[in-house]
């Protein structure tokens, strides 16, 4: 008799023209987000063709890169701005691609080296820094300031001190960044899927924080998928159809995670001056447009919108049905206080990274003769910033209580889709 053989399905390959393959793909997602979020925004009639510029800073911002802004009106007058903001639609849209494109080579394999890893990482590593690379060199250019009419403008144009505002991207910080966020993407997506063997101890580390880190993700993107329907509503019946999508194609994440941040109990800090235009819900906006410094947390938001009060509602729901889905995925046999501890960390670092990742800062004025702005509508403020340690302490207690009722409702489930479910009960009732 000849000897068994047993036919394994071919590996995809993980080259150099593959790693390329991700990159591109990736970034062309990206672009071609950030290009339509910017149509929508007006950003296709920026004077003298600076559309391809300012969409290459949209993509170098939304991997964490930096874009400083500049200003200058010579001896007479000096312009000062400064953005720290991430387009997270855009982000999200390019971390989806990459971290599915860097599993689908390594899945259907008996095993894969760490070796073998770590060559796949480093040449999507390579071309990805390259690339960004190149983006941070295009995302530059300069604007002129329209200072008005008036005195002003008489002044300006006596002096020839024609105020301008430009930007330009931080090719070092970006490369850093860009690096890091490429690393984020690649770990979290070997970390969540079952499907790509690890090498070593790692598969059985993987095991014990695979369920919540998924639970995790999949809260953050059923987060957005709500914000979405609700986005897509709102633009139907109120109009405002350009306005919303490009809220929704450049930052939806950017207001459904502080939103359910919000909807756990935590409380954001912010403030608008100016002329700023915010693609954001009314009530936010009225919220924000004060003389000082103002609270975005359930109480103040439900003063405006009583409909506000469903925002906790909204966050338990989501949480308690993935804090199942990570039960149901956990081990056999965990026990509930291990499902609820796991939760709580898992969902205060997310409350942390939401914390860090949808920040807002932006400002921007014109001094002349060192007199700011002279009541002419050219300076403007924007911020919004959370209270960090109180959000993290707020998703760790949510996080316990939703890992242990997950823990509670997913045993009878568990049992239900269990071959030798009656054996287990049995067991239980012999010995409890």
């Amino acid at each position: 008799m000849s000897p068994l053989t047993v036919s394994a399905r071919p590996a995809a390959r993980h080259g150099w023209p593959q790693a390329l393959a991700v990159v591109l793909t990736g970034l062309a997602v990206m672009v071609l987000v950030a290009a339509a979020g910017l149509w929508a925004a007006g950003a296709a009639g920026l004077p003298d063709g600076a559309f391809p510029r300012v969409l290459a800073a949209t993509v170098v911002t939304a991997v964490g890169g930096s874009v400083r802004l500049a200003g200058d009106a010579g001896a007479l007058a000096r312009t000062e701005a400064g953005i720290t903001v991430l387009p997270l639609s855009v982000a999200l849209a390019g971390a989806l691609v990459i971290g599915a494109e860097f599993l689908r080579p390594l899945r259907h394999r008996t095993v894969a080296s760490a070796a073998e890893l770590a060559r796949w990482a480093g040449r999507i590593a390579v071309l990805w820094l390259l690339a960004l690379t190149g983006l941070a060199l295009a995302a530059r250019d300069t604007f002129a300031v329209d200072v008005g009419s008036g005195t002003l403008n008489d002044l300006t144009s006596l002096f020839e001190a024609e105020p301008r505002i430009g930007f330009a991207a931080d090719v070092p910080e970006t490369v850093l960044f860009a690096l890091l966020w490429l690393a984020g993407v690649l770990v979290v997506a070997l970390l969540v899927t079952r499907r790509v063997p690890l090498p070593g101890r790692l598969p059985h580390r993987r095991e014990g924080a695979r369920p919540v880190s998924r639970a995790m993700v999949e809260l953050l993107l059923a987060a957005v998928a709500v914000g979405l329907v609700v986005a897509l509503v709102t633009a139907a019946g109120r109009g405002h159809a350009r306005t919303s999508f490009a809220l929704i194609l450049l930052g939806l994440p950017n207001l459904v995670w502080p939103a359910l941040t919000v909807g756990l109990g935590a409380t954001w800090d912010g403030r608008v001056d100016g002329p700023f235009g915010l693609p954001v819900p009314h009530i936010l906006d009225a919220l924000l447009r004060t003389p000082d410094v103002s609270e975005v947390d359930l109480r103040t938001l439900t003063e405006y919108d009583g409909r506000m009060a469903w925002l906790p509602v909204a966050a338990g729901v989501l949480l308690l049905a993935v804090a199942v889905r990570a039960a149901l995925r956990s081990p056999p046999r965990t026990p509930l206080w291990l499902h609820a501890v796991r939760l709580a960390v898992a969902l205060a670092l997310t409350q942390l990274a939401i914390c860090l990742l949808c920040r807002i800062s932006a400002h921007y004025g014109l001094s002349l003769l060192g007199i700011g702005d002279l009541g002419g509508g050219l300076s403007g403020e924007l911020l919004l910033r959370p209270r960090i340690w109180q959000a993290v302490g707020l998703g760790a207690l949510w996080g316990l209580l939703a890992g242990f009722l997950g823990g509670l409702l997913a045993r009878p489930v568990r049992r239900r889709r269990s071959p030798d479910g009656h054996h287990e009960r049995g067991n239980g009732a012999l010995h409890p």
